[in-house]
């Protein structure tokens, strides 16, 4: 699947005192770029879990803060699947403030059932994602 885009304004509950974004919003930024790669794909998280069964869960991330996004400015978060496995996959996860990189993020998730344990992803899902840029 070719990356996906999503572009989201810092607003004041996302930040310090200082008016920098504290370090974990940009884990929910990083979650509705998922979402919603997801949801342009032709799949939304309730529809897959009614009609499945299942779910996706973040198992691990690697996180670099490279520079500190401020209140107000609109951030760009780029996603993009780079592995494809039997129950998981893994993303890279870049947040823009205009051309200058904030965050790199690399995530793993695997997919789960309605009892946490690992299964395979279903086959349209997997179609979508393993198709190349």
């Amino acid at each position: 699947m070719p990356g996906h885009k999503l572009k989201i304004r810092v607003y004041y509950e996302d930040t310090d005192a200082a008016g920098i974004v504290y370090h974990a919003s940009y884990l929910r930024y990083a979650e509705r770029g998922r979402t919603e790669m997801l949801r342009d794909a032709g799949f939304e998280h309730a529809q897959i879990f009614k009609e499945t069964g299942i779910g996706f869960a973040v198992v691990a991330m690697n996180i670099n803060y490279n520079a500190p996004a401020r209140l107000d400015d609109l951030l760009v978060v780029k996603s993009k699947i780079t592995r494809v496995g039997g129950a998981s996959m893994e993303m890279q996860q870049d947040i823009y403030s205009e051309d200058r990189l904030m965050t790199e993020m690399k995530v793993t998730l695997v997919c789960i059932d309605s009892k946490f344990k690992a299964v395979r992803l279903p086959a349209a899902i997997r179609k979508i994602f393993e198709q190349k840029p």
